[in-house]
């Protein structure tokens, strides 16, 4: 094939492509616009997952009748002027992409009114092409509607998800901005109903309580360091936001917020620093709730190595890591000089009278070698005597054809596991109620996955009701999960599903909630809960692997232990 020079509308959709992802792509370029416009007040509007309609509507300065059809002209932009200014941006926009990328993969209206002039402007494009303009009544600020996107770009379309999980990332887009800028006041609306709504006051407490709620709110400690490090000359660094205190922990790093210079950024820099400033606070595989605003010269910063910007390079890395940790630690030592280190897990119980005779398992196939070259474990497992449990992980048990190292909370997430499936398969879970029920908040991100599982959560045993603005009224609960913090086991589900498939929900559900309650490792046991445990593990359909496909048990051979002592022959 020869080469040759692409027409202009394959270029556009290519281009596009890079700055438009998905919905919430569309929202948060048209977000940044309106935050450049120094709005005080911006509405979002989204249907169908923001394939449908999406609407952002703000009171900035406006864009002026004459430059409203330039403003669609690619690299149009009045945030720089020319290369000079790439060291030294401070716009959140700068690229002049956002608006022609959208309207090269989506039908587009704006309608702007800028300051001082009698009327407003409206422009409908379609393909990218200009076929309407006209006059229209509006005060200042500008509204840009954006519908059927991606549906002239079908190979796009379809590598959407479900509508509930595109609601679910643009909430997390506007629960961001949210964050970074709390004295403008955020308004969200998905499928007619409000899905977060800010205040503006100026209060980065009140944006949180906005975002995660008064609980979480409440426990959420100031940041504050100005001038970080001592360099010749020395740059102006200033660290300042909240962070939670060690008992506020999340199983994901989304409750990770970072802004650099007021722009959301994602960095495995300023996450690592994090990390470390809990280090021995919380526990392993478990985040804080952080809202932090790193504010440096531009010219100390590179926003200009992602298509989405949403990825930064710092000039001297080594020394932001140290002023975020230093400010971090900081700030929770001095508000918690002795940390409590607390995980909400369950006790695991023994359900009734177990004698001290030995206990037969029956697991099938072959599990993985490691260190020690373990025997397969046959299929037939001859009765085991449990010895003991080593290293607060693992049951050691004898049988006559070696030894047995069972990983207990492999094992109890497994018989757990398949609990759940019998009860889901049954129809009829079994349930715990509440003495008083409980008022279960979600986050804005969380809010249209949460209402679209209802009836999957009600299958497991969730008995719940609509109660108010992201809020729900708890009557009962899984009995399975009955002793458990069961409040941090349905919101670690929720926070599960805003990637997945609608399709795969039930699945992903049912090995959550078998995970949160499973007995942990460091967890002492006593040889009746350790018997039992072997007792249950071994009515099991694939006794095993857990649901996550690790074993739950290796066998050290006779002969191979006979020949590691010398014995053999």
């Amino acid at each position: 094939m020869p080469i040759r020079i692409l027409d202009s509308t394959t270029i556009a959709r290519i281009a596009a492509g890079e700055v438009v992802e998905r919905p919430a792509s569309v929202v948060k370029e048209l977000v940044e616009n309106a935050l450049d416009a120094a709005a005080g007040r911006i509405e979002i509007e989204v249907r169908g997952g923001g394939v449908n309609f999406i609407r952002v509507s703000d009171n900035g300065t406006g864009i002026a009748a004459s430059e409203v059809e330039l403003a669609f002209t690619r690299h149009a932009t009045s945030k720089i002027r020319g290369a000079a200014d790439l060291d030294n941006i401070v716009s959140l926009g700068f690229r002049g992409e956002a608006l022609p990328s959208i309207a090269a993969v989506a039908d587009v209206e704006m309608l702007t009114c800028a300051e001082n002039e009698t009327a407003g402007t409206l422009v409908v494009l379609s393909d990218g092409k200009l076929v309407r303009r006209a006059a229209q009544a509006r005060p200042r600020g500008t509204t840009v509607v954006v519908r059927n996107l991606f549906q002239r770009v079908p190979a796009r379309l379809k590598f959407l998800k479900s509508p509930a999980t595109e609601n679910a990332h643009i909430a997390n887009v506007v629960s961001q901005y949210a964050l970074a800028y709390p004295e403008t006041a955020f308004s969200l609306v998905v499928d007619g109903r409000e899905s977060l709504h800010t205040t503006g006051s100026g209060s980065l407490l009140d944006a949180i309580a906005s975002v995660y709620g008064l609980d979480v709110a409440g426990k959420m400690l100031p940041v504050a360091v100005e001038n970080g490090w001592q360099r010749s000359p020395s740059p102006q660094v200033k660290v300042a936001g909240m962070v939670s205190a060690p008992e506020v922990a999340r199983a994901g790093r989304g409750v990770l917020s970072f802004f650099v210079n007021r722009r959301w950024v994602a960095s495995r820099l300023l996450s690592y620093a994090v990390e470390e400033a809990y280090r021995g606070l919380i526990l392993s595989g478990r985040y804080p709730v952080v809202v932090l605003n790193i504010m440096l010269p531009p010219t100390e910063v590179d926003v200009n190595i992602h298509p989405a910007k949403s990825e930064v390079k710092f000039r001297h890395e080594s020394e932001i890591f140290r002023v975020v940790h230093h400010a971090v630690r900081q700030s929770l030592l001095a508000k918690m000089p002795v940390p409590e280190l607390k995980e909400p897990t369950a006790i695991y119980e023994v359900k009734e009278s177990v004698s001290p005779r030995m206990e037969m398992v029956s697991p099938e196939g072959t599990v993985r070698r490691d260190d020690v070259s373990p025997a397969p474990v046959p299929a037939g497992v001859p009765v085991l005597r449990v010895l003991g449990q080593a290293m607060g992980c693992y049951i050691v048990a004898e049988g006559p054809d070696g030894i047995y190292l069972i990983d207990q909370h492999a094992a109890h997430e497994r018989v757990r596991y398949e609990a759940l499936k019998r009860q889901h398969a049954s129809r009829k879970p079994e349930v715990q109620g509440l003495l008083v029920p409980a008022v279960f908040e979600v986050a804005p991100r969380q809010e249209a996955v949460m209402k679209s599982c209802l009836p999957e959560l009600s299958a497991f045993g969730f008995v719940l009701e609509i109660f108010g603005e992201r809020a729900y009224l708890v009557r009962a609960v899984p009995a399975l999960l009955g002793g458990d913090d069961w409040q941090s086991a349905l919101r670690e589900t929720i926070d599960g599903l805003i990637t997945e498939e609608s399709s795969r929900w039930r699945e992903k559900m049912t090995v959550s909630l078998a995970c949160h309650g499973a007995v942990r490792r460091g967890h002492i046991l006593t040889d009746d809960e350790m018997r039992a445990l072997v007792r249950q593990l071994e009515g099991a359909e694939n006794p095993h692997t857990c649901p996550h496909g690790r074993p739950t048990m290796i066998r050290l051979g006779t002969a191979h232990l006979e020949r590691e002592f010398g014995r053999s022959g």
